[in-house]
């Protein structure tokens, strides 16, 4: 499928307005985001127990839900609270039923907030299980500033690494590890790509990576985009201001935004090295996202650099906005990844790239 973007995405000339949301949809984003505001000190270090008060947790549940879905959280390494929770469907009788396919998740927060227990994102990965048909690992990776890069890339790694060594606990349901999907949002997209890029690049084993999707994936440089200027102070959830502070908590000390875990891009530096194995991605993109054109010129370098990426378009999007169950896009997101997944599994991906409008 594919169609032409607009003149106002082209060229970011849109005028600046606020989006219409449902009353539920503004009160959690004002809740959660004035207290990350609070959260993130001016020293560089993060208020937790403030941001906590906000930051609902659920719990896994071996009983099933109101989905068939059950939970189980697996310690990695317990010596660094490396941990996942598991989302499978309620265990099947039939012995010869297919085995599922997997998806490892990886939440956002930018680096340095929310959980794997965080309440929306339990609710989605639940959602992602059913409506997938996928056994869903949601990666409770460490979170900067207290643990900066490349922590979070070694978390992501190595639950990868102990997946192919060890397994997923008994889930009574089959599943196939040479067909695993990485996924992730915000920060979690950025983790899903370099993830993607060192395990394809050096590892090997049952675990194949048959896909990445990156919703809204966090990338950045010390340039202002089109997009981060136009909708600065319009645009919920993501601002320069919290941005800029995010990289400072994860990246290196006395490194800039044009580091390589944030300009992936090419035009500050060198193009990542991706490898052969390099898998076919999706890219989610929404129009009220300041962090659009990164996500722009993303797909753009993968295609360059010959490998195969989606790219899907919610004109009407705002940054986070799969884990509000309130807007149709949730919904319309959740089929593309199916599709996308079923295309994956089903063949060999096409490399050229598709531009999907929702």
């Amino acid at each position: 499928m594919g169609a032409s973007m607009s003149k106002t995405q082209e060229t970011g000339a849109t005028a600046p307005r606020a989006p219409a949301l449902p009353w539920t949809v503004r009160l959690y984003t004002f809740g959660l985001m004035s207290a990350t505001d609070i959260a993130q000190r001016p020293d560089g270090t993060v208020n937790r127990f403030v941001f906590s008060l906000a930051d609902r947790q659920a719990r896994a549940s071996a009983r099933p839900d109101g989905l068939g879905v059950v939970s189980a959280d697996v310690a990695v390494d317990a010596s660094r609270g490396l941990w996942a929770r598991v989302f499978s469907p309620s265990p099947r009788a039939d012995p010869a039923a297919p085995a599922l396919p997997v998806l490892v998740y990886f939440h956002g927060g930018g680096f340095t907030l929310l959980s794997a227990a965080s309440a929306p994102y339990d609710a989605m990965c639940r959602l992602f299980c059913r409506e997938l048909g996928a056994v869903v690992v949601s990666v409770n990776y460490r979170l900067a500033p207290e643990h900066q890069f490349p922590a979070a890339y070694d978390d992501g790694v190595d639950v990868l690494r102990y997946l192919g060594n060890a397994g997923l606990p008994d889930l009574g349901v089959p599943v196939d590890l040479s067909r695993c999907f990485l996924a992730g949002d915000s920060a979690g997209g950025n983790l899903t790509h370099h993830v993607a890029q060192r395990w394809t690049a050096t590892a090997s084993g049952p675990f194949r990576i048959a896909g990445i999707v990156l919703l809204q994936p966090y990338f950045g440089g010390e340039e202002r985009t089109p997009a981060e200027l136009r909708l600065e102070g319009v645009a919920p959830v993501v601002n320069m201001r919290r941005s800029d502070w995010s990289w400072r908590a994860f990246l290196p000390e006395g490194a800039d935004r044009n580091h390589p875990a944030a300009h992936v891009t090419g035009e500050a530096g060198p193009e990542p090295e991706l490898a052969e194995a390099f898998p076919p991605a999706m890219v989610v993109i929404g129009g009220l996202d300041p962090l659009q054109d990164w996500q722009r010129r993303y797909a753009a370098m993968l295609e360059r650099k010959g490998k195969a990426v989606q790219v899907v378009e919610f004109p009407e999007a705002i940054h986070a906005f799969y884990v509000f169950p309130e807007l149709a896009d949730s919904g319309r997101v959740v089929k593309a990844i199916k599709a996308f997944m079923d295309e994956t599994m089903a063949a060999q991906p096409n490399p050229a790239r598709s531009l999907i409008h929702q």
